[in-house]
């Protein structure tokens, strides 16, 4: 019963108020991605000590962070989903809204057009934003993207492809964005983690570099 509330909730926020509504969902589900990450990480993380666990203190800003980039892509992601909703339609006229045939290549297509076209652009608007704003400057910015963005995008689409065949296929406009993010929950789990490790990288180099320098 909670859950039917919470899709009724959803579903009426979203007909008045839908982008609002959007950049909310995505920016909590974001947020709870990286709270998952650092949890891990504190629980998890190789060569430390019990002591070392302890003292590690949780990066509210950092989780932040991951907020504002989901509040900003939510609606964002909302735009292109109905753009390729628009321009990839999945039934036919003829078939009718009710009707259970649906074109496989128009759902290809999108499948396609998202992990060619958005997916790099996403990773460009992740790495970027992120070391904006952790205050990074250009170079540290360079060096996240020739580090991150090969492997990443590489993930990407070992993962991606197939969620978003479902979410395209089975998934009502309005719900696409969570059902990508709740999916997502996970891939942002890994970008967290990524990022945090170039971070200490980077910060590892600066403080020998003042001390060789």
């Amino acid at each position: 019963m909670t859950s039917i509330a919470l899709a009724r909730a959803y579903q009426q926020s979203f007909d008045t108020h839908p982008y609002a509504t959007l950049s909310v969902t995505n920016g909590a589900l974001n947020a709870f991605g990286d709270f998952v990450a650092q949890i891990a990480q504190k629980s998890l993380g190789p060569n430390k000590t019990w002591e070392d666990r302890q003292r590690q203190q949780y990066d509210f800003v950092r989780t932040l962070r991951f907020f504002a980039f989901g509040f900003t892509m939510g609606p964002v992601i909302g735009r292109w989903n109905m753009f390729l909703e628009r321009r990839f339609p999945l039934r036919t006229i003829a078939s009718g809204p009710g009707s259970g045939k649906v074109s496989i290549p128009a759902l290809t297509k999108r499948v396609a057009a998202d992990q060619l076209f958005m997916a790099p652009l996403g990773l460009v608007a992740f790495l970027g934003s992120m070391g904006v704003m952790e205050g990074r400057d250009t170079q540290h910015i360079k060096g996240k993207f020739r580090d991150l963005y090969a492997p990443a995008l590489t993930a990407n689409w070992q993962v991606w492809p197939l969620a978003q065949l479902i979410n395209f296929r089975f998934m009502p406009l309005p719900y696409r964005v969570p059902f990508q993010s709740s999916c997502g929950v996970f891939w942002t789990l890994y970008l967290s983690i990524l990022n945090a490790k170039e971070d200490q990288k980077q910060d590892h180099a600066d403080a020998l570099q003042k001390t060789t320098g």
